[in-house]
């Protein structure tokens, strides 16, 4: 189990998925930039980055909801978290009856090859089990180009990968050393490319830079 001080951001997930140097860049060196995908992805939270609820029914809404999970060493907030009426679920206070959770997490764009957003995902449904101890299965992704909503099922596998990626994370963020650079097509449209640099070609020794700038100045001196 975590301590308060130990615990990471669940954002931080989707940057050690995408790229381990990303990730480091972000949380370990404290560097970022804004490009047009972060800037449309910021504009899509504002509704929901609000706290606060609403009642429909058999249906009660929190947003904004901050969320905490000891076990994994993580902490994030919540985009909206559905609470379904039924005959399960957890007790919330003043309100009879039985509630069951269904995180939904907000996303620009369209779905993802990799498994970064129901990673994220996953994560908040296992911070939200361990503080209402209960038992989640389902949550949903709403992506912003289709504009509606993709199931997740919190499987094993899912939930095997989503402990993998925070173990990876608290491993990296422990060691504090930052990942040398590779380029790869997905690099086109990460917003720290000007500051990552994976185009540029590394001498990999000082010495051999140095020697090579001496040997310049010798021939100029000739």
């Amino acid at each position: 189990m975590y301590q308060e001080s130990d615990l990471l951001p669940i954002s931080a997930l989707q940057h050690i998925i995408f790229c381990e140097r990303q990730c480091a860049l972000i949380h370990i060196e404290r560097q970022w930039a804004e490009n047009r995908l972060t800037a449309e992805g910021q504009i899509l939270h504002e509704k929901t980055d609000k706290e606060g609820g609403e009642s429909r029914g058999n249906l009660r809404i929190a947003r904004a909801l901050y969320i905490h999970n000891f076990e994994l060493g993580l902490y994030g907030k919540a985009d909206v978290v559905e609470f379904h009426k039924g005959s399960s679920g957890v007790v919330l206070p003043n309100v009879e009856g039985l509630w069951k959770p269904f995180p939904v997490e907000y996303k620009r764009g369209k779905p993802k090859a990799d498994c970064c957003d129901e990673v994220q995902l996953c994560a908040q449904a296992l911070c939200l089990e361990e503080m209402l101890c209960t038992s989640i299965q389902e949550g949903a992704l709403f992506y912003g180009t289709p504009r509606r909503r993709t199931a997740v099922q919190f499987d094993g596998t899912l939930r095997s990968a989503t402990k993998a990626a925070a173990e990876k994370l608290h491993t990296l963020i422990t060691n504090g050393i930052t990942p040398p650079a590779v380029y790869v097509k997905k690099c086109d449209n990460c917003s720290l490319i000007e500051l990552c640099m994976p185009k540029m070609k590394k001498i990999k020794k000082a010495d051999a830079y140095i020697n090579t700038f001496i040997a310049g100045l010798n021939e100029d001196t000739l």
